[in-house]
């Protein structure tokens, strides 16, 4: 865990920042006709901003406009104060700078300073700035002294999701990268370029022609854990598909993915503090998935580290993992939401050992225990016929991980009919039949 070292305040001349609502509080604010076009879930807290600006790089998975930005501190002990931001289109994979003219002042309720409490977010005011499908956005926030409630950990890769940290100093207004170096910097708050880090921008969305969003709710095999090259993690490529619709028929993509995640409630296997893989499903699911804009339609791929478990918690048994299901989909129920389950892949668990036992039974609860409004089966996709515990050599990253040729494989194995984008689509009433998967 790295340290950031405090700073000291100037007193800002500006007028008193906006305050936002903690978590769980009603969001009036969300107008109708908006999507969610792009999110990444904040997992947990990295120590104190220094007096510098965070350059965050997202992809907008359809095209939009009007666009607001959701930032976040969920996890922070203290009140996060955003005392600059802004929003631009980044003009260059891997760089800092943006299209000319395309820069825009962030505003919360009208104000350029907003204070978010321990566990709240804010919504920026709607901007006027047009973005098109799979392309780039820079949205740079400047919270000195603030907790830094981060994403890390998708793959290594010039494309989003990414930061540029600066050299010292409120440098969201700089269109250029002067003040953004670009070496690579990993893991860390050193200024430089930190593939698959952000700081507290959690959501954007739009105006958009598309008929809402889906969200993948997942662990490292939805952030794209060892999925290489750029954007290939099984929703960006989802999303290009559905991109060679017409606008009309078009879903955004949102991930909300977290390395380490849990789809039960547990002691985390892997960080038993909370800083490392964000709260188990169930206790996220409104903040990341369900209150997102637009959401129709929910992809839940999240199992493996329950099954697997690690140094701080056993392996689960599959009775806990459907029991966490069950309550995920019954509450996106109440919200409207359908639910696509998904089908865990494999883990190199030894054949006839209790863990792989476990993930048969999930699995075969997934594709027939009634549940779920439609099945992608990710399992049958990338499972090496002649060893079905291991993912195929030509896809297989590490025993738990796909590589960017499994992440196409997984792309290609969503039927965009459980979307109702194509074939028979979904069922219209969840008492009757669902439809082949």
């Amino acid at each position: 865990m790295w340290l950031v070292s405090l700073v000291v305040l100037l007193v800002s001349a500006v007028a008193a920042p906006a305050v936002a609502a903690p978590e769980g509080a009603a969001d009036a604010t969300t107008p109708p006709g908006r999507s969610a076009v792009w999110s990444a879930s904040l997992q947990g807290v990295r120590g104190t901003s220094p007096d510098l600006t965070v350059r965050n790089i997202a992809r907008s998975s359809v095209a939009a406009s009007s666009l607001r930005v959701r930032v976040g501190n969920p996890y922070g002990d203290r009140p996060a104060t955003f005392r600059s931001a802004t929003i631009g289109l980044q003009l260059r994979v891997g760089e800092a700078d943006l299209v000319p003219g395309s820069l825009r002042t962030l505003t919360f309720e009208g104000r350029r300073q907003v204070t978010v409490p321990p566990g709240g977010h804010a919504y920026s005011d709607p901007v006027p700035l047009r973005v098109a499908a799979q392309r780039n956005l820079a949205i740079s926030l400047y919270a000195p002294n603030a907790p830094v409630n981060d994403h890390s950990f998708p793959p290594p890769t010039p494309n989003p999701p990414a930061s540029f940290l600066s050299l010292d100093g409120d440098h969201t207004r700089d269109t250029g990268d002067a003040a953004f170096p670009e070496e690579d910097r990993g893991l860390s708050a050193e200024p430089g370029y930190h593939p698959g880090q952000l700081w507290w921008v959690e959501v954007v969305d739009g105006r958009t022609a598309a008929a809402g969003t889906i969200v993948a709710l997942g662990d490292s095999n939805t952030t794209g854990h060892a999925a290489t090259g750029g954007g290939d993690r099984w929703t960006d490529l989802l999303a290009r598909r559905i991109n060679a619709l017409p606008p009309g028929r078009q879903l955004a993509v949102a991930n909300a993915g977290i390395s380490g995640n849990t789809v039960s409630r547990q002691t985390n296997p892997y960080d038993p503090t909370g800083h490392c893989c964000g709260p188990p499903a169930p206790d996220r699911l409104d903040r990341d998935a369900l209150d997102l804009a637009g959401v129709r339609h929910l992809v839940l791929l999240e199992g493996t580290n329950d099954l697997g478990g690690g140094e701080f918690a056993p392996p689960a048994p599959a009775s806990r993992v459907i029991d966490a299901m069950r309550e995920i989909v019954r509450r996106a129920h109440a919200r409207g939401v359908r639910v696509v389950g998904a089908t865990l892949m494999p883990m190199c668990n030894a054949a006839g050992g209790a863990k792989e036992a476990n993930r048969l039974a999930v699995n075969d609860f997934v594709r027939t225990g009634g549940l779920f409004d439609g099945v992608v089966d990710f399992d049958a996709a990338v499972r090496d016929p002649a060893d079905p515990t291991r993912i195929r050599a030509a896809y297989r990253s590490d025993c738990y991980h796909p590589n960017a040729a499994g992440h196409a494989a997984m792309a290609e194995a969503v039927d965009l009919a459980l979307f109702g984008l194509g074939g028979t689509g979904l069922r219209d009433d969840r008492r009757g039949d669902r439809p082949a998967a």
